[in-house]
């Protein structure tokens, strides 16, 4: 068993799966959810020890949360951090197995 830092799973919180994050997959990069006071090189480490892989560069965005209507209710949805991963050539996530 390999020696995990806990504080790597408090950085990714979850992998992104929509249409774009699966074209994006066939250029070596994978999408993330993360926490929104989670640097680039923070990331970095989390993916390359978390996933055993190594990582080319990170890309960050923040979307903005909208207020939605919901059965007449006003509610909204909160600001997300999401990083694009790229990784170096010959290295692979499948994202669909989870952590």
């Amino acid at each position: 068993m390999k020696n995990i830092d806990p504080r790597h799973y408090d950085v990714i919180i979850s992998p992104v799966v929509t249409e774009k994050a699966t074209l994006a997959s066939e250029h070596n990069k994978v999408m993330f959810k993360v926490a929104g006071k989670a640097t680039k090189p923070q990331i970095k480490e989390a993916v390359e020890k978390l996933f055993d892989v190594k990582v080319k560069s990170v890309n960050t965005l923040v979307r903005k949360g909208k207020t939605k209507m919901f059965r007449g209710n006003l509610g909204s949805h909160s600001d997300s951090k999401r990083a694009i991963v790229t990784l170096e050539e010959g290295h692979r996530i499948d994202v669909t197995t989870g952590l």
